[in-house]
């Protein structure tokens, strides 16, 4: 999978400031790159440990390209899965 020139300037810088919407109010939040196993799989995502609603996490995974997580759920960018980041 070919990531964009954000999504691998994230990885190298290891967190990144996203602007989110929370509560009905927009904030910025920083994520910071995690590396996951599931299974035999390690990927990279995006985390923080507040709690963001489903379709924002959507939202953010869809439009750096990365998965994104929160404590309150897991969302990948349209049409991949973790094997598609597996090895970033």
């Amino acid at each position: 999978m070919e990531l964009s020139t954000n999504a691998q300037n994230i990885l190298k810088e290891g967190s990144v400031k996203i602007r989110v919407v929370r509560s009905g109010m927009f904030q910025q939040m920083t994520f910071t790159v995690r590396r996951v196993t599931l299974g035999n799989v390690t990927y990279a995502e995006l985390y923080t440990d507040r709690i963001i609603d489903i379709s924002e996490l959507t939202r953010i995974a869809n439009d750096i390209g990365l998965p994104a997580e929160s404590q309150n759920g897991k969302a990948f960018p349209k049409g991949t899965s973790a094997t598609d980041f597996q090895g970033l």
